[in-house]
């Protein structure tokens, strides 16, 4: 059999997360470094920062007017867009819109810090 894995984002319970809600990927594959979200934004997200994880945010779908604030700039999105998020960045995203986040090391939810 493959060592490779398979997942069904729409089989993965959604959880709550300061961008909205994210479906995460391969945090229980032990020698994969990162884990993958599907994340659906329908609201302004909070302005926040990781201390240790980088983000990818590939935009999948997203509304006319959905940006991206990193730090004090706004950003205008639209699909197809990737926007990579290093340590200490502060963002958030605004309107709606489904994204891929492509998050190492794997995604702690103690690393997320509000101002």
């Amino acid at each position: 059999m493959s060592a490779a894995r398979i997942v069904d984002f729409n089989e993965i319970p959604g959880v709550p997360c300061p961008c909205g809600t994210a479906r995460r990927a391969f945090a229980d594959v032990a020698d994969f470094p990162g884990t993958v979200h599907k994340t659906e934004i329908s609201t302004d997200a909070k302005l926040h920062y990781h201390k240790t994880l980088t983000e990818t945010y590939y935009i999948l779908e997203c509304g006319d007017n959905a940006k991206m604030q990193l730090d004090d700039e706004i950003i205008p999105l639209r699909p197809g867009m990737c926007i990579q998020i290093p340590p200490g960045v502060r963002h958030r995203a605004l309107g709606e819109m489904s994204i891929l986040n492509i998050v190492f090391p794997k995604f702690d939810p103690a690393d997320e810090h509000f101002d």
